[in-house]
């Protein structure tokens, strides 16, 4: 169907006049385009402006605006992912927290000689050789020949050695001879008086079962605590191989470390008390833990209204080489958490009335983006061991006991069992001790990843405690105070028990008062987005529409003219590879198409009049010639189908 004239011009004009907007054939095009009607103004002004002096102080200008908006788009993006911190102080009854209890020896001397009386005469007598002195039996030391007359494998296993000055020659105190030391030197110095001259050095190797010329030597300026050290190895060994039954057996029971308790002035006993074993302090018992009842809670602050025990310690069943302190430990945590009393553990004095105030602080931190902590754990790759709520302390053991279990093959004594693993013991795992200090000197030099992969917990709550000390019982309260306990405890009056086996613990609060901290978003989602419309509007003048076109134009607007450029050239390439192989010359429509004939301009934008005059000449093809005009054209025709009559007569005339 033929097209209508006004459609023919229409289409003509839209064919002739240049395509602008997101259309435009090149990006300097577009980019024109969009300075000319964008609202930003500063990019109309680079179009516009006339000289160069003021066209590049626009640009100059608009640069700078743009590296403002990012800068603080920055800074608000950084503020908008921290928080801060608020403090809520109120007034109310409070849960009373779970306060474990142990004894600081784990276990009765007297009922563990039968386990411990070979370490225990290998001790003593590395004692008197060293020392110079034995019980009841003048300081002599003994000879050379005395030490090889005592078979025992403790020695054997880890021999004890004496340095001078810090050289790697040693003597060994069994054999007395003197040998070349061979390994890493790890020196654990003390405050304590040095034994014998003060050159004198004692420690002792441990080396790889597998690999003997693998060795570790750890020395100790002080002998006290080379040989406390020394002892605590072999007591670990010993005591992996007991059940835990016999364990418990062996450790004191809750009628044996209790005398007296009182709570919120009323009278208690061992039924609220709740017994666990822990591997160190043997049995601990926890009064609050929850498990017998509900959680017990107190209105009234001060001393008279916390909980008061009276603990019987009983010194003279102290292992003397285990522990060198006389007392308890106790520890305040939630019923949730577990008490790691080793870690941090508050020793209690005999002889004494220890009052400990407590204040109540929860704390709530803001998980992910805002910092690096763990909501229940859940997402941390390390199992949890102890049954408990999730803690950085848990995580950091479970973690550092999974890795004792895959390298050594064995768990180390003082945490909890993993599935399917048991506690290192000489008989089954020779070579469990130095793979175990081997692999906490990797732990403490943050080596072995579990510092990375342990992360704070979010929510946790903590007491912070007040330690007071009072002498008790006093002088003159004494004697009647002891014979009293002493019939308390059931024994005859003549034999009252020692102040020093006592201790008087009082934990209670200070005041009500719960102090709640917590972290909140230092800005929300609409502030953010206020503030950025601020600063867009401040540098740019731009609003949100204005942002949505700079996405259209410089991203999608633009990739579509690199798109579609770059597929004219592929389709352009293709065509002529096509016509290459079957041999065909160049279409007319073809070099109508490309506008000029000219092999330089096929690539490039169509060339106006002035820059079509500079192109150089093709080589080889000869130059375009303007064509003939076509003649016809010329010709003039009438409008009319019949001449006029007085036409005709003029022409015959």
């Amino acid at each position: 169907a033929a097209m209508a004239p006004g459609k023919k011009i229409t289409a003509r004009i839209k064919r002739t006049l240049p395509v602008k907007g997101p259309q435009a054939p090149t990006l300097s095009e577009l980019m024109r385009w969009y300075c000319l009607n964008t609202n930003t103004h500063g990019c109309r002004r680079i179009v516009v402006s006339r000289g160069r002096l003021r066209r590049f102080i626009w640009i100059l200008l608009t640069l700078s605006a743009v590296g403002l908006i990012l800068w603080q788009c920055a800074e608000l993006l950084m503020n908008y992912y921290s928080a801060s911190v608020s403090v809520t102080v109120q007034f109310q009854k409070l849960p009373f927290p779970a306060v474990t209890i142990c004894n600081i020896n784990p276990y009765k001397y007297s009922s563990m000689k039968d386990y411990l009386s070979e370490l225990d005469k290998e001790t003593k007598k590395a004692l008197e050789t060293f020392y110079g002195f034995s019980e009841g039996k003048s300081k002599v030391r003994r000879s050379v020949d005395e030490w090889n007359s005592t078979g025992s494998d403790f020695f054997k296993q880890i021999p004890l050695l004496k340095f001078e000055d810090f050289s790697k020659t040693a003597t060994d105190l069994r054999s007395g001879q003197k040998r070349k030391i061979e390994g890493s030197v790890f020196h654990k110095d003390s405050s304590i008086v040095n034994s014998g001259d003060s050159n004198d050095i004692i420690g002792f190797q441990l080396c790889d079962a597998n690999n003997s010329s693998e060795c570790a030597l750890y020395t100790f300026s002080s002998g006290v605590n080379a040989i406390q050290e020394w002892y605590k190895l072999h007591y670990m060994n010993i005591m992996a191989q007991i059940p835990l039954e016999t364990k418990e057996k062996l450790s004191y029971s809750a009628d044996d470390l209790l005398l007296t308790c009182f709570f919120d002035g009323l009278s208690c006993d061992k039924r609220h008390f709740t017994r666990f074993h822990h591997p160190l302090h043997g049995n601990c018992y926890t009064f609050n833990s929850g498990e017998n009842g509900p959680v017990l809670s107190t209105s009234t602050g001060g001393s008279e209204y916390g909980l008061q025990v009276v603990l019987y310690i009983d010194e003279a069943d102290y292992n003397p080489f285990l522990v060198t302190s006389t007392g308890a430990k106790i520890i305040v945590h939630d019923q949730n958490e577990y008490p790691f009393i080793e870690d941090i553990g508050t020793e209690i004095e005999t002889a004494a009335a220890t009052s400990i105030g407590m204040h109540f602080t929860r704390s709530r931190k803001l998980s992910k983006p805002y910092s690096d902590c763990t909501e229940t754990g859940a997402d941390i790759p390390v199992e949890n061991l102890y049954n408990k709520s999730y803690s950085l302390q848990i995580c950091l053991h479970s973690c550092f006991q999974k890795a004792m279990v895959d390298s050594c093959g064995c768990a180390q004594y003082a945490q909890p069992l993993p599935a399917g693993a048991e506690y290192c013991n000489y008989k089954k795992n020779p070579n469990w001790m130095y793979c175990y200090y081997r692999l906490h000197e990797k732990f403490v030099k943050e080596q072995l990843g579990c510092q990375q992969i342990c992360k704070d917990a979010c929510s946790f709550k903590e007491w912070a405690l007040t330690t007071s000390i009072a002498q008790w019982p006093s002088a003159v309260s004494e004697d009647w105070m002891l014979r009293v306990l002493s019939w308390d405890k059931g024994q005859k009056i003549n034999k009252k028990l020692n102040k020093t086996d006592l201790a008087n613990l009082m934990v209670f609060y200070k005041d009500l008062n719960e102090r709640f901290i917590s972290e909140n978003p230092a800005n929300t989602l609409v502030i953010l987005l206020s503030n950025f419309g601020g600063q867009l509007g401040l540098w740019m003048s731009c609003s949100v529409v204005c942002v949505i076109e700079i996405v259209e134009v410089f991203f999608i607007d633009s990739l579509s003219i690199v798109m579609r450029r770059q597929w004219q050239k592929a389709k352009k390439w293709w065509n002529d590879r096509k016509r290459d192989r079957s041999g065909k010359p160049p279409q007319a429509g073809d070099l109508e198409r490309q506008g000029h004939d000219n092999p330089v301009c096929i690539d490039e934008d169509l060339p106006t009049f002035n820059t079509a005059l500079r192109l150089p000449l093709p080589q080889d093809n000869p130059l375009p010639r303007t064509p003939p005009p076509n003649y016809s054209t010329l010709r003039l025709e009438t409008a009319f189908t019949e001449q006029l009559p007085d036409t005709l007569e003029v022409e015959q005339h």
